[in-house]
This record gives C-alpha cells, sequence and structure tokens, in this order.
C-alpha cells in the first residue's frame, strides 16, 4: 500500500525527475567495460517518500533490490545539490499560477521537535528538558500554504529566525502594496518591529501578558501547517544529523503539502478527467 496517494507522488515525482542529473545504466569508467545496472531513481525515490511518512530508519526501509547505502549515498547526493528546494519552489510557482497566493496576510511562528540523533540542526530544547531538539521556522499565505521553511537547533530564539525567513518573501515577485505579519508574543520586540519596517511590511504582534483568545489575529494558518508537518514522521523526529538532509525532508515535506492544497483548492474551480469528488485524495 503507497504511503501518499498516487495524486500527489505522480506531479512531485515528475517534476523531481526533470531536475536529476542524467546518468547513464552502467558506469562507463568500470575496467571491465561492466557493472551492476543502475538502480533506477524512481525506487529510491520512493524509499525515501517512506521514510520520510514513517519516520523509519533507511535500514528499516530497504529493499533487495536497494539497499540502505544506495537510499543514503542517493538521498545525500541529491539534497546537496538542492533538488528539494528546487521541487518546493516549482510546486509553489504552480500554486501560484493555478491558484494564487494571498499574500496580503502572512503568517510566521516557529516550532519545536525532537532532535535525538544530534547533528548539525540540532540544539537543547527549552521545552523538552535540555534534550536535543529542532526549530522549524515557517511563513505561510492566508491560506496556510507554506512560502519559505528555515531550520535551526531548538536553543535558537524565534526572533534570529524572523530576517531569513521573511527574506523567502522576496522571491515570490512583486508583493501586494500592503503585506500584514501575524506574530506570536515571542516576536513582541523593538528589534523585530524594525525589521518589519525595513522590509515594508505590517505586523499585527501580540503583546505579552494578554490572554491569547483576546488577541488570536490570523495565526491560525502557520499553526495549521505546523501540524500538517508534524505529520511526518522524519520532521516530528529528526535523526539525520547532516543539515542539507534535514532541509531536503523539510522541503519535500512542503512541496507535497503545496500539492495537496493545489489539488483540493483546484477541483472546486477547474474540471478534469479523474478529478476528486472530495478532499480525500487517492
Amino acid at each position: 500500500m503507497p504511503v501518499l496517494p498516487s495524486s500527489l507522488t505522480e506531479p512531485l515525482w515528475t517534476q523531481f525527475a526533470t531536475l536529476l542529473p542524467t546518468r547513464p545504466e552502467f558506469d562507463p569508467t568500470h575496467p571491465l567495460g561492466c557493472h551492476r545496472r543502475r538502480i533506477p531513481d524512481r525506487v529510491v525515490f520512493d524509499l525515501i517518500l517512506t521514510a520520510l511518512v514513517h519516520g523509519s530508519g533507511l535500514e528499516r526501509i530497504a529493499v533487495p533490490g536497494c539497499s540502505d547505502r544506495t537510499i543514503r549515498r542517493r538521498l545525500h547526493a541529491w539534497a546537496q545539490a538542492g533538488i528539494g528546494q528546487d521541487v518546493f519552489t516549482a510546486t509553489l510557482a504552480a500554486y501560484d499560477t493555478m491558484i494564487g497566493l494571498d499574500l496580503e496576510d502572512v503568517s510566521l511562528d516557529g516550532s519545536i521537535t525532537k532532535a535525538v540523533g544530534g547533528g548539525e540542526c540540532a540544539g537543547r530544547s527549552p521545552v523538552d528538558r535540555g534534550k536535543g531538539g529542532t526549530k522549524r521556522s515557517v511563513v505561510v499565505d492566508a491560506a496556510g500554504v507554506p512560502l519559505h521553511v528555515e531550520v535551526a537547533g531548538a536553543n535558537c530564539h524565534d526572533s534570529p529566525l524572523l530576517a531569513p525567513t521573511l527574506a523567502g518573501l522576496t522571491a515570490l515577485g512583486p508583493l501586494p502594496t500592503t503585506v500584514t505579519v501575524h506574530l506570536d508574543a515571542g516576536y513582541d520586540s523593538k528589534k523585530t518591529r524594525a525589521l518589519l519596517v525595513e522590509l515594508g511590511l505590517q505586523g499585527r504582534i501580540a503583546v505579552k501578558g494578554v490572554k491569547a483568545p483576546i488577541q488570536v489575529g490570523k495565526r491560525w494558518p502557520v499553526e495549521r501547517t505546523h501540524a500538517w508537518f508534524n505529520g511526518y514522521g522524519k520532521l516530528r523526529r529528526v535523526t539525520d544529523r547532516s543539515r542539507p538532509v534535514v532541509k531536503f525532508y523539510t522541503h519535500l515535506a512542503a512541496a507535497i503539502t503545496v500539492i495537496r492544497r493545489l489539488i483540493n483548492e483546484a477541483r472546486n474551480r477547474y474540471r478534469w478527467p479523474g478529478r476528486p469528488t472530495t478532499r480525500r485524495l487517492k
């Protein structure tokens, strides 16, 4: 049984495959002029999706035709090449073309998850008795579509991650005349307000000491997006030590989230063969 519906994996693989370098089936540098056939990228891609969803180690998802070492080598090569970021950017552009991003109201927040193996994206978690943790800073549009993701150690405060996270908005092209950034009380500081003024953005920031229901604002889309991200085992419990690999998994999850939102929004606006009639994708 597939870990994700084919309506998500097929368009994701189509875009992913266009970014992969062309490799011969056999290694031309082999001294005997022959070698074992190269395992198809699609096989490795499906196994990486399995690891992303279930959070399993590569040794557990390896199959007789593809070892965990092959998966690890291919994963690190794709992560170093930045293919995850490129796929996420492409899916975001497709969503903007077909549906349109709602950038007048954006929300930003961080989420701390476990990082049991330590590594480049791990730090002492302030909410888990000092154990290893990873912080994920995400900015989303008004519908909860992820626009940019930054990853750091759990001991990194939300405020230093604000600037690099908001920097992802500049890559989206011309922004609306008025863009309101909705933030929680963790960003309530003069430094945050000065940064928003510098970037030409308006801020609606919760005030420290005031209960959330009174000043909830429009922060709920980013909190819901974090909940979507935590549905993936590799993001809920980070076990990889390499920053490029952690970011690869994060961007892959973001791309899947964008495709899911695209299909659910498009089914109410367009008609095509095999269009889903319910929100449950197949």
